[in-house]
């Protein structure tokens, strides 16, 4: 069994490293965790040890195949209780995050098993993000940022890939929420801000900043 910060630094490297699963630099997990990178490199060291991931100094970190299987199920049972809480409990995708982090610890296959059945086997979360199968298979969907979207070009809200609560209670005021619909009618090149039409009704303007987390099915 792995401790809660163990299982913490390999969600880290699964989301560091992409679906290209490419190694990360010691100091981008410590700026993901928060913490020193001399604290960093003994965690690292530890989870070698136990073959969760290689690692070999200034070479960067990548996960072994039990350490992504192991990564890709606490993501699993991260975004289960994400869609849970919103679903069932009433919260709000700003309020989940949190709490979702403490209960993704426990490890109980038919606890998981029962609630993915339970919420009838959900793709993604409340954010937008693929939940993976059983099996560990993550389906990525193919989005786009709003930010390399041209003028004229139109599509549907379908994920964030900024999760901060001031984001996302930002995105809830705007009315830009996931499904909504949206249509680049002009890029302001002063500051690259994006005004655009939301659910051929009213017009927003955004900046380049927000554009860049919002993610669009075309």
């Amino acid at each position: 069994m792995n401790s809660q910060s163990e299982e913490n630094y390999l969600k880290a490297v699964y989301h560091l490293s992409g679906e290209t699963g490419k190694a990360v630099s010691t100091n981008s997990i410590a700026e993901v965790i928060c913490t020193k990178a001399s604290s960093v490199t003994d965690m690292l060291r530890k989870l070698a040890k136990k073959g969760l991931i290689n690692y070999i100094k200034y070479q960067g970190v990548t996960l072994t195949d039990k350490g992504r299987n192991t990564a890709v199920d606490i993501v699993r049972r991260h975004r289960l209780w994400e869609v849970f809480l919103v679903e069932k409990l009433g919260f709000k995708w700003d309020e989940v995050h949190d709490i979702a982090e403490d209960l993704e610890h426990i490890e109980s296959e038919i606890l998981v098993t029962r609630l993915d059945e339970f919420l009838g086997f959900p793709k993604t979360d409340p954010h937008g993000d693929p939940i993976p199968d059983k099996n560990g298979k993550v389906k990525v969907a193919e989005l786009v940022k709003t930010s390399i979207m041209k003028v004229g070009q139109s599509g549907v809200i379908s994920g964030v890939s900024e999760h901060s609560s001031v984001f996302l209670q930002y995105l809830d005021k705007a009315g830009l929420t996931l499904g909504s619909k949206i249509k680049i009618k002009e890029i302001l090149e002063y500051d690259g801000s994006v005004l655009l039409i939301l659910n051929d009704k009213k017009d927003i303007t955004i900046s380049r900043e927000a554009a860049k987390s919002i993610l669009i099915a075309l």
